[in-house]
């Protein structure tokens, strides 16, 4: 066997610097979701609901821009929107630290730049979804999912790992550094990969509202599509609900410092890693369409042994819960994500990927509020519980829907589909 057999995509050169640029983005990223929280709460004494609400400002994105986002980013080249929101996002984040050092932050001013990184993020995860299949192919899109859940699983190790010690040693706002250093890189490195897509054609004059709807109804024509649109939609309102309240839990709860909490975040990643490596082959013995709902009934319930954690070794036990959980949403979103791509013809990638994203992610800021009201109402632990019951729940519509059995993904787009 060839070294390029072996190594699949990571032989193909650009795919490899897309693979670079994913791991430091993502490391920044996985930086930036520990080090942001522990600002408010340990560098500004933020309350269960301020912490909430700041959760709430990092995915209003969705809501704000969640539509039009995708028809906007039809008509761009995506490689260039991940470059340049890859360097924006880098540069609101780097503003934490300097208003740090200059006696200026306030909760206020985390809000605005959680809100800014938000909504550049839309356009990039859209950008970044839409540019797969041109550049893999659609034949190779699973392995191509695989290799990058990967990488990002990975990082869901080594970030928090990283974030702890850093947050202890040098405070969270200085730690914010990093992530920005890795997003900006990732941008850079983004930029030497050689192979471009054609700029859109211009197709007359532009109608956005046409252009959104025509994105909406395909996705609703379809009830693969409508079902994991909604199950999503579920299990991320109540995730965001449980992890509004997970460091307020493992800190003021639990009693852990910044380098533990980034322990308990890396066992997490450990799962999501393992959930990578083995999706591919979970997939296939499963069945690419009921792998998506069997891997949330079969890893969500797990996560309700972290409220039940008190000081000492019953946290590692919850960890190995959490690490259960983010194993079954790697294995789902890597299947569920190959299908909507392969699904989808090339002109409306943008707008399925913006489509789904916006209702399965419009809930999201609203999950951050109700997950501080939850805290504030039934404390860090009662917030833990209604979590993991309402990301068990999530499992339902795909179960209702014809990924029940479906065992392969669809060879033709769906509009082949439908003729």
């Amino acid at each position: 066997m060839s070294k390029s057999s072996r190594l699949g995509l990571l032989g193909d050169r650009d795919f490899g610097r897309l693979f670079a640029a994913t791991a430091l983005g993502q490391l920044g990223d996985r930086i930036n979701f520990l080090a942001l929280p522990l600002v408010a709460i340990s560098g500004l004494n933020a309350d269960e609901f301020q912490v909430g609400l700041l959760t709430a400002m990092t995915t209003a994105g969705s809501l704000l821009v969640g539509l039009p986002a995708g028809a906007w980013v039809d008509r761009m080249r995506k490689r260039s929107v991940m470059i340049s929101t890859d360097l924006v996002r880098a540069l609101a984040l780097l503003t934490i630290p300097v208003a740090w050092w200059a006696g200026l932050l306030t909760i206020w001013w985390l809000y605005t730049v959680a809100l800014l990184h938000g909504v550049f993020t839309v356009f990039f995860d859209v950008a970044y979804i839409s540019y797969l299949p041109h550049l893999v192919g659609r034949g190779n899109l699973v392995e191509g999912n695989s290799r990058l859940s990967t990488i990002r699983s990975v990082t869901s190790i080594s970030g928090p790992a990283t974030a702890g010690p850093l947050v202890g040693l040098a405070g969270a706002p200085v730690t914010l550094l990093v992530s920005s250093a890795g997003m900006a890189m990732s941008g850079l490195l983004a930029l030497t990969i050689r192979k471009r897509e054609q700029k859109p054609e211009p197709s007359g004059r532009h109608q956005l509202g046409r252009e959104i709807k025509e994105g909406l109804n395909f996705v609703l024509k379809y009830p693969t599509l409508r079902a994991i649109m909604l199950s999503d939609a579920i299990f991320n309102l109540f995730l965001v609900m449980y992890q509004s309240m997970l460091l307020v839990f493992l800190e003021r709860e639990v009693g852990l410092r910044p380098f533990g909490i980034g322990l308990v975040l890396s066992g997490m990643g450990c799962g999501a890693l393992l959930g990578a490596l083995l999706a591919t082959r979970i997939s296939k013995r499963v069945g690419q369409g009921s792998v998506i709902w069997i891997a949330s009934l079969a890893t969500c319930p797990p996560a309700a042994l972290m409220p039940l954690a008190r000081p000492g070794w019953s946290v590692c036990v919850a960890a190995i819960g959490l690490a259960a959980l983010s194993l079954g949403g790697v294995v789902r979103v890597v299947s569920q994500s190959s299908l909507q791509q392969a699904m989808t013809p090339d002109r409306l990638l943008g707008r399925m990927s913006a489509t789904t994203r916006f209702v399965s992610w419009g809930g999201i800021p609203l999950g951050g509020l109700l997950g501080g009201a939850s805290g504030s109402a039934f404390g860090a632990t009662g917030t833990l519980w209604i979590g993991a019951a309402g990301m068990t729940a999530s499992a339902l519509p795909n179960f209702l829907s014809p990924l029940r059995t479906m065992r392969t993904l669809p060879m033709e787009t769906a509009p082949g589909l439908a003729r």
